[in-house]
C-alpha cells in the first residue's frame, strides 16, 4: 500500500527493477512510491549492484527486532509504591504539561518540570530523566538550562558524588516571579530608553510610554506579593 512498509512483492519489484538499469523513480513509479523511499530500501540494504529482495526482509527485520530490544521498558512511576493510580498519574502528568505548555514553556521544559513536580523528592538526575521521559540527553539538558535561567529549577551536587541533580524545591513559583520581577524591572527601563529615544510626542514614543506604565504597575503588584508572602512565612 503507497505509504505503508514495504512488502515482498515491493522488494521484489525494486530488484527486478535495479536488474532492468532502472533508476529510483522508474522503480518508484512502478510501486507507486516515492523515489526517496526505494533509494533508502536499496541504501540499507546493500546499494545498487548488492540488492537482493529475500535479504532485504531478513535486514528489515533483524533492525525492527533490534529497535524492539533496545527499546527502553516503560517506566513505571515510583510514586506506586504510596498506592497512587499509575494510569491517573501518567493522565495527570500530560495534563499538567499541557497546561505548562500554553503558559509559554517550550515542550521539553514543560515536560521536565512536570515530572520534577510529580516526583515525590522534586528532584531528578540528568539519567534519570532521561529514562523516564525517553528523550536524548541533550533533549534534557536544554530543557533544565532553559528553567534554570527562569529560576525554576536549580543544581545540586551530593558530596561524594559525581552526577548533578536538578532539585524543583518548595518555592518554585516564588522563584519563578522573582525572575519574571526581574526581566520586567529591565523591560521597564528599556521602554522609558525608548520614549528618551523615540521622543514623548510621537506615536511610537507614546506606546512606550504607555507600556512602561503598565510594566511598572505589575512589578508593583508582584512586589506587593512577595511581601506578603514572606511575611506569611515568617509567621
Amino acid at each position: 500500500m503507497p505509504g505503508g512498509r514495504l512488502t515482498d512483492e515491493d522488494r521484489r519489484t525494486i530488484a527486478e527493477g535495479l536488474a532492468e538499469g532502472l533508476g529510483y523513480a522508474g522503480i518508484g513509479r512502478r510501486l507507486g512510491r516515492p523515489a526517496s523511499t526505494v533509494l533508502r530500501e536499496v541504501t540499507r540494504n546493500g546499494g545498487p549492484e548488492g540488492y537482493r529482495a529475500d535479504r532485504a526482509r531478513e535486514s528489515t527485520r533483524d533492525r525492527a527486532r533490534r529497535r524492539r530490544q533496545e527499546r527502553p521498558p516503560e517506566p513505571t512511576a515510583p510514586e506506586d509504591a504510596h498506592g497512587r493510580d499509575p494510569r491517573q498519574l501518567r493522565e495527570f502528568e500530560e495534563f499538567f504539561t499541557g497546561l505548562l505548555e500554553r503558559q509559554g514553556l517550550p515542550r521539553m521544559a514543560a515536560r521536565v518540570l512536570a515530572r520534577l513536580c510529580l516526583a515525590d523528592s522534586g528532584a531528578a538526575t540528568a539519567a534519570e530523566l532521561v529514562r523516564r521521559l525517553r528523550v536524548s540527553p541533550a533533549s534534557v539538558s536544554s530543557a533544565v538550562n532553559f528553567l534554570e535561567q527562569q529560576g525554576m529549577v536549580r543544581r545540586e551536587r551530593t558530596p561524594g558524588e559525581r552526577r548533578e541533580r536538578y532539585v524543583l524545591g518548595d518555592d518554585i513559583w516564588r522563584r519563578s516571579a522573582l525572575a519574571a520581577l526581574r526581566m520586567n524591572e529591565e523591560l521597564i527601563a528599556a521602554t522609558r530608553r525608548g520614549v528618551e529615544v523615540l521622543g514623548p510626542a510621537t506615536p511610537a514614543g507614546a506606546r512606550f510610554d504607555s507600556s512602561a506604565e503598565f510594566l511598572l504597575l505589575m512589578s508593583e503588584a508582584l512586589h506587593l506579593v512577595l511581601d506578603r508572602w514572606r511575611e506569611r512565612e515568617a509567621r
